[in-house]
């Protein structure tokens, strides 16, 4: 039996028994080593929200985040497990494979050996390499503790060729989000296309806006249709691209992606997952962390270099974990909350996710009026899972069907929205830690407030 026949028959079976915990698992595990992290997830939070507590299904769940590079979303979920007095051996080791991500390599070597400690099976002999564990003496990594190095041999040299996209998308592949685009248009686009304008104001092209809100609603999507808009180069960047175990690479390869930036003007800098890099400081458990940080600071000022031409965008499923010096003028001075899609929204959603597929006439408005709260992300599960049952049933009858309104509704009624757990942490940080009324959009979209 083939991967995928395997992945199909574990399907079929958890439809006549969805309370099969166990065959779930093994069908999520499959789908981690098949490398589909994005459906595994969706098993896994089926299996969270039966069972609350269970450790093994919150471990796997954080390991689909961490394979999609969701290092937050992870470390919310281990970071809690590792606290507890049953923490599992797997749990230590993602642990330590997000501290190395964090650049907290010290941390991380506590972190692997308490997991091989608690479960020698679980050794895992390159990561074990990564952090020097165990190594020899002329090793350049030992036990965790660097050598600073800004020679030719710094595996920061090595990094690959900084590579700009030219995005053949724009705001109209971008279903709802129209005072979104709006906001961009005038902090982006509009001085580009009215530079003269905008001079005789004194107003430079550049500065930075941060996105903030639930994952899978499209904050990637839209940067990449913001270069794509206006012709220029596409730059994004994760934490892999900037970080580094070597002291003061890390400071290094961010420098070296700005320079990239400002001499291939007008270019688009997208940093996913930003508060990774700019984790406030007052939480850095490393001096390192701390220097990033004020590189990073010390790029968007420009102060060596001018960043005219030079447009920052940034997403954070977490903006409460960003450093406030941030939000500064002439740095994040834009910060836009980006909410799941409204109905139309969502409907436009749909149609772009339909369009070139084989479909009968689809009442879009009556899908989305069924899936308030759902993500971009989440809507396109449901087509994708759509086109499987369509799949199947082809398979058996011999012959391709369209897509209805009905097989999309069905699928809704399978796919939960991804949303909520967000909104669940989000209300408390809007609640309790909102004296600036920085997330007062959370309130309103949550009609706390008016």
């Amino acid at each position: 039996m083939s991967e995928e026949e395997s992945i199909r028959a574990l399907r079929e079976a958890l439809e006549f028994s969805p309370e099969n915990h166990p065959l779930r698992r093994h069908l999520g595990r499959s789908l981690l080593r098949l490398g589909r992290a994005d459906e595994a997830e969706q098993e896994f939070q089926t299996i969270v929200r039966a069972l609350p507590g269970d450790s093994t299904a919150l471990v796997d769940l954080a390991t689909a985040f961490f394979q999609q590079g969701k290092y937050s979303a992870a470390s919310v979920i281990i970071e809690d497990l590792v606290k507890r007095r049953d923490t599992p051996a797997p749990a230590y080791l993602l642990h330590a494979r997000l501290l190395l991500q964090a650049g907290d390599v010290s941390f991380a070597v506590t972190e692997y050996r308490a997991a091989i400690q608690e479960d020698p099976a679980i050794a895992d002999t390159d990561l074990a390499a990564r952090l020097g564990v165990n190594d020899e003496p002329a090793s350049e990594v030992s036990d965790g503790r660097l050598r600073a190095t800004w020679g030719g041999d710094d595996p920061g040299e090595a990094k690959k060729a900084t590579e700009f996209e030219r995005p053949r998308i724009g705001f109209s592949d971008v279903g709802g989000m129209a005072e979104l685009k709006e906001e961009i248009r005038m902090k982006i686009i509009y001085p580009l296309q009215h530079a003269d304008m905008f001079a005789a104001y004194g107003k430079t092209i550049g500065g930075g806006i941060l996105m903030y809100g639930p994952p899978g609603c499209g904050k990637t999507h839209l940067a990449r249709a913001t270069a794509g808009e206006i012709k220029a180069g596409f730059l994004a960047i994760g934490i892999h691209d900037v970080l580094d175990m070597w002291i003061g690479s890390s400071e290094k390869a961010l420098h070296g992606l700005f320079q990239s930036a400002r001499a291939n003007k007008p270019s688009v800098m997208f940093f996913d997952e930003v508060d990774a890099l700019g984790a406030s400081r007052t939480d850095m458990k490393t001096s390192a962390g701390r220097h990033l940080i004020n590189q990073f600071l010390a790029e968007m000022d420009g102060t060596e270099s001018s960043n005219d031409g030079v447009l920052i965008l940034a997403a954070t499923n977490a903006p409460w974990n960003l450093d406030s010096a941030f939000r500064r003028p002439g740095r994040f001075d834009r910060i836009i909350f980006v909410p799941p899609p409204d109905r139309e929204g969502r409907a436009d959603i749909l149609r772009l996710l339909l369009k070139g597929k084989p479909v009968d006439t689809i009442d879009h408005d009556a899908v989305a009026k069924k899936t308030e709260d759902y993500s971009g992300a989440d809507l396109k599960l449901v087509v994708d899972q759509t086109i499987e049952a369509k799949l199947q049933q082809a398979m058996k009858t011999g012959r391709p069907e369209p897509i209805t309104t009905r097989d999309l509704l069905a699928a809704v009624g399978r796919v939960r929205s991804s949303t909520k757990d967000w909104f669940t942490s989000a209300r408390n940080y809007a609640l309790y830690s909102n004296q600036s009324g920085l997330y007062d959009d959370i309130l309103r979209y949550l009609k706390l407030i008016k």
